[in-house]
């Protein structure tokens, strides 16, 4: 009784901190390393990044603005915190997120409240009890010096079991104060031994984005031209694209009790996938089939690479007010059907900013044009799909008073492509949260989704035949 009680336990922490029942088998893939710890201190104008690890690996570091954050890059690793919350609002640090960024590349991004600078990277080898570390200082800096850092390449940090290779950024700034200790008592570093002639520089692991080009933007634009409708063909198989939000570093929202929006779109999708296949009628594709980060573009350019017939984004947002629960239907719109809406789109379009992407070279113009493309048809076709997933789905779970919602979502705006997403319900109301982590609960949804996607492709066949 007592070895259950404490297996309980355990499970019951692990999924108050997002690790539970929806983390996904990502132990299949090879990793190079597995991060045991993450701690942070400071004191006076200098805050430390301590990562803990199992082997020596190599890593960059580079910052970004806009808002202000640290990026640390790392090959792809395994995650083995202690159940505790993650470091937050120490010295420069405001909070802290990881995860797989695209595979064989970890990371870890740092929300700044303040500019600041890396003042110098380490790699520490195992000693004594000490594991493995990588040391990253920041310090305060000036808007200019933070700028200067921004436009740095990225910084290696190389390490091994004899050698220790620190990089400090090229830099014409004054180091901080040196009356002021490095680091917190809190936090303590086992002082290296001397070191070894410095590792050959590795090719940094983030390229430096290229300024934009004029040209390339209109070749780019021409290659995204809505596709021409097809000779319908009504013996093959439609093409469904399932795309579970969030993921990788970008957690999502957290809910009521600690789950986390990422591990729960990636359960539901592959249901909803499950019942579509089981049709025999559709063949269906996941943006992403494990825990890992995908760009809001990209998720859609997947489902043209597959000539997609159909784009489904899965969520599951929270609110401020925690009573409101229920399951509702988005389709695109430049205008919001109300307010919450609204906030629900912006939060969504700024994920690729939580992952740690640099957005600076982007092109408004391309964006712009894919805004413009979005044709009517589409979004009557993505609109019809609406009012069917509504129908179909009021018959199996709770839904929202106006169930089909308008909002400008990054994801739903390929041209040529009917599209929506569909919020499962809000983690921030306690009822919502424990039914989605039920199997029965997402079985319901998928069986209704798949009935919605049968009706929606039956009627439109019926359509074409007149």
């Amino acid at each position: 009784m007592a070895c259950l009680r404490i297996k309980k336990d355990l499970a019951a922490a692990l999924v108050a901190f997002g690790v539970g029942i929806f983390a996904g088998a990502d132990s299949a893939h090879a990793l190079d390393a597995e991060v045991t710890d993450i701690r942070v201190g400071a004191h006076g104008l200098s805050t430390r990044l301590v990562i803990d690890l199992d082997r020596p690996i190599k890593a960059s570091v580079f910052t970004l603005a806009g808002p202000a954050r640290l990026v640390i890059d790392l090959p792809e690793v395994g995650w083995r915190l202690p159940p505790k919350p993650l470091p937050s609002n120490v010295g420069v640090l405001s909070r802290l997120r990881y995860g797989l960024f695209e595979p064989g590349n970890s990371r870890i991004v740092v929300d700044l409240n303040q500019p600041s600078r890396v003042h110098e990277a380490i790699a520490l080898p195992a000693e004594g009890d000490q594991p493995h570390r990588l040391v990253i200082d920041m310090a305060r800096a000036t808007g200019h010096d933070f700028l200067r850092s921004v436009s740095a390449p990225p910084m290696e940090i190389i390490g091994n079991e004899t050698t220790i290779a620190a990089l400090r950024p090229k830099l014409s700034v004054s180091p901080p104060p040196k009356a002021e200790p490095a680091v917190a008592k809190e936090v303590p570093v086992v002082a290296p031994k001397p070191a070894a002639p410095p590792a050959p520089k590795a090719p940094a692991v983030r390229a430096v984005s290229a300024p934009p080009n004029p040209a390339m933007n209109q070749q780019l634009a021409s290659l995204r031209l809505p596709r021409k409708p097809a000779v319908p063909d009504y013996g093959r198989k439609r093409v469904i694209v399932i795309d579970p939000g969030h993921g990788g570093v970008d957690p999502g929202a957290i809910g009521y009790s600690g789950s986390y929006e990422k591990h729960i779109t990636l359960a539901a999708a592959r249901d909803i996938k499950e019942y579509l296949e089981g049709t025999g009628r559709f063949s269906v594709y996941l943006t992403r089939d494990r825990d890992v980060f995908i760009r809001l573009r990209d998720r859609f350019e997947i489902a043209r690479e597959k000539d997609a017939d159909l784009f489904i984004s899965v969520h599951a947002d929270t609110i401020r007010n925690k009573k409101i629960r229920g399951l509702s239907v988005y389709t695109l719109s430049e205008r919001a059907s109300d307010k919450e809406a609204a906030e629900l789109a912006e939060r969504e379009n700024k994920a690729d900013l939580i992952a740690g992407v640099d957005l600076t070279h982007e092109s408004a113009e391309v964006t712009n044009i894919l805004i413009d493309l979005a044709q009517r048809e589409t979004m009557n076709r993505s609109a019809q799909l609406a009012s069917l997933f509504v129908q179909k789905l009021g018959s199996q779970v709770r839904v929202l008073r106006n169930p089909h919602r308008f909002a400008g979502f990054a994801v739903l705006k390929a041209p040529d492509v009917p599209s929506l997403l569909v919020e499962l319900g809000f983690l921030s109301n306690r009822d919502d949260e424990r039914a989605l982590k039920s199997k029965s609960h997402r079985r319901n949804i998928a069986t209704a989704i798949a009935e919605a996607v049968d009706s929606y492709f039956e009627q439109s066949e019926q359509a074409s035949r007149l």
